[in-house]
Protein backbone atom coordinates (compact mmCIF):
# COMPACT_ATOMS: atom_id res chain seq x y z
CA UNK A 1 0.00 0.00 0.00
CA UNK A 2 0.87 3.55 -0.97
CA UNK A 3 0.48 6.55 0.91
CA UNK A 4 0.92 9.83 -0.23
CA UNK A 5 1.00 13.10 2.39
CA UNK A 6 0.85 16.57 1.09
CA UNK A 7 2.38 19.27 3.11
CA UNK A 8 3.04 23.08 2.44
CA UNK A 9 -0.40 24.07 1.66
CA UNK A 10 -1.43 27.72 3.42
CA UNK A 11 -2.76 31.42 2.98
CA UNK A 12 -0.58 33.71 0.82
CA UNK A 13 -1.33 36.93 -0.97
CA UNK A 14 -1.64 37.44 -4.49
CA UNK A 15 1.95 37.36 -5.87
CA UNK A 16 3.09 35.28 -3.34
CA UNK A 17 4.94 31.86 -3.73
CA UNK A 18 4.61 28.53 -1.80
CA UNK A 19 5.69 25.05 -2.27
CA UNK A 20 3.98 21.82 -1.66
CA UNK A 21 5.65 18.61 -1.04
CA UNK A 22 4.35 15.28 -1.41
CA UNK A 23 6.13 12.40 0.76
CA UNK A 24 5.66 8.96 -0.54
CA UNK A 25 6.07 5.25 1.25
CA UNK A 26 6.95 2.58 -0.49
CA UNK A 27 10.02 1.43 -2.21
CA UNK A 28 9.24 1.85 -5.57
CA UNK A 29 8.39 5.87 -5.71
CA UNK A 30 10.92 6.35 -8.47
CA UNK A 31 9.56 3.85 -10.70
CA UNK A 32 6.81 6.01 -11.62
CA UNK A 33 5.43 9.13 -13.00
CA UNK A 34 3.69 11.29 -10.06
CA UNK A 35 1.84 14.42 -10.80
CA UNK A 36 -0.29 17.02 -8.43
CA UNK A 37 -4.20 17.82 -9.64
CA UNK A 38 -6.07 20.55 -8.06
CA UNK A 39 -10.11 21.54 -6.89
CA UNK A 40 -11.84 24.84 -6.73
CA UNK A 41 -14.60 24.96 -5.12
CA UNK A 42 -17.45 24.32 -7.44
CA UNK A 43 -14.84 23.03 -10.34
CA UNK A 44 -13.66 20.17 -11.27
CA UNK A 45 -10.38 18.69 -10.63
CA UNK A 46 -7.66 19.37 -13.12
CA UNK A 47 -4.00 18.69 -13.70
CA UNK A 48 -1.76 21.25 -12.63
CA UNK A 49 1.45 19.75 -13.58
CA UNK A 50 3.43 16.07 -14.09
CA UNK A 51 6.45 14.62 -14.08
CA UNK A 52 8.10 11.47 -15.49
CA UNK A 53 9.29 8.94 -13.58
CA UNK A 54 13.15 9.47 -13.86
CA UNK A 55 11.97 13.66 -13.35
CA UNK A 56 13.15 14.05 -17.05
CA UNK A 57 10.00 15.11 -18.21
CA UNK A 58 7.89 17.64 -17.11
CA UNK A 59 3.94 18.77 -18.17
CA UNK A 60 2.04 21.92 -16.86
CA UNK A 61 -1.43 23.51 -17.70
CA UNK A 62 -1.31 26.06 -19.57
CA UNK A 63 -3.07 28.34 -16.85
CA UNK A 64 0.60 27.32 -14.56
CA UNK A 65 2.89 27.62 -17.07
CA UNK A 66 5.85 29.74 -16.24
CA UNK A 67 4.50 30.33 -12.60
CA UNK A 68 4.71 26.75 -11.44
CA UNK A 69 7.44 23.85 -11.26
CA UNK A 70 7.43 20.37 -10.42
CA UNK A 71 10.00 18.56 -9.34
CA UNK A 72 10.74 14.89 -7.62
CA UNK A 73 13.98 13.56 -5.17
CA UNK A 74 14.15 9.86 -5.75
CA UNK A 75 16.40 9.21 -2.69
CA UNK A 76 13.53 11.32 -0.75
CA UNK A 77 10.47 9.74 -2.05
CA UNK A 78 9.26 13.02 -2.08
CA UNK A 79 7.70 15.16 -5.41
CA UNK A 80 7.43 19.37 -4.90
CA UNK A 81 5.50 21.69 -6.69
CA UNK A 82 6.78 25.43 -6.28
CA UNK A 83 4.29 27.80 -7.08
CA UNK A 84 5.17 31.22 -7.78
CA UNK A 85 3.00 34.71 -8.77
CA UNK A 86 0.44 33.09 -7.30
CA UNK A 87 -3.24 34.21 -8.39
CA UNK A 88 -6.44 34.10 -6.49
CA UNK A 89 -7.56 31.99 -9.10
CA UNK A 90 -5.16 29.10 -7.80
CA UNK A 91 -7.20 28.74 -4.97
CA UNK A 92 -8.12 25.50 -4.63
CA UNK A 93 -7.29 22.58 -2.57
CA UNK A 94 -4.03 20.44 -4.30
CA UNK A 95 -3.47 16.60 -4.27
CA UNK A 96 -0.72 14.64 -5.23
CA UNK A 97 -1.40 11.52 -7.49
CA UNK A 98 0.57 8.31 -8.22
CA UNK A 99 0.60 7.33 -12.11
CA UNK A 100 -0.57 3.87 -12.72
CA UNK A 101 1.60 3.14 -15.37
CA UNK A 102 5.51 1.85 -13.84
CA UNK A 103 8.12 3.33 -16.17
CA UNK A 104 5.39 5.39 -17.89
CA UNK A 105 7.46 6.93 -20.91
CA UNK A 106 3.67 8.76 -22.66
CA UNK A 107 2.66 11.94 -22.30
CA UNK A 108 -0.74 11.29 -20.99
CA UNK A 109 -1.09 12.63 -17.65
CA UNK A 110 -4.31 14.25 -17.50
CA UNK A 111 -6.95 12.09 -17.02
CA UNK A 112 -7.63 11.56 -13.24
CA UNK A 113 -8.64 7.92 -14.09
CA UNK A 114 -4.39 7.02 -14.92
CA UNK A 115 -3.61 7.55 -11.16
CA UNK A 116 -3.65 4.78 -8.21
CA UNK A 117 -3.04 6.08 -5.43
CA UNK A 118 -3.98 10.06 -4.24
CA UNK A 119 -3.02 11.57 -1.21
CA UNK A 120 -5.46 13.91 1.00
CA UNK A 121 -4.89 16.88 -0.38
CA UNK A 122 -3.37 20.42 0.82
CA UNK A 123 -5.37 23.83 0.87
CA UNK A 124 -4.25 26.48 -0.88
CA UNK A 125 -5.94 30.50 -0.73
CA UNK A 126 -4.51 32.93 -2.62
CA UNK A 127 -5.77 36.47 -1.20
CA UNK A 128 -6.46 39.75 -3.17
Amino acid sequence: QVQLVESGGGLVQTGGSLRLSCAASGRTFSNYAMAWFRQAPGKERELVAGIKWSGGRTYYADSVKGRFTISRDNAKNTVYLQMNSLKPEDTAVYYCARHRGEYYSGSNYDRGDLYDYWGRGAQVTVSS
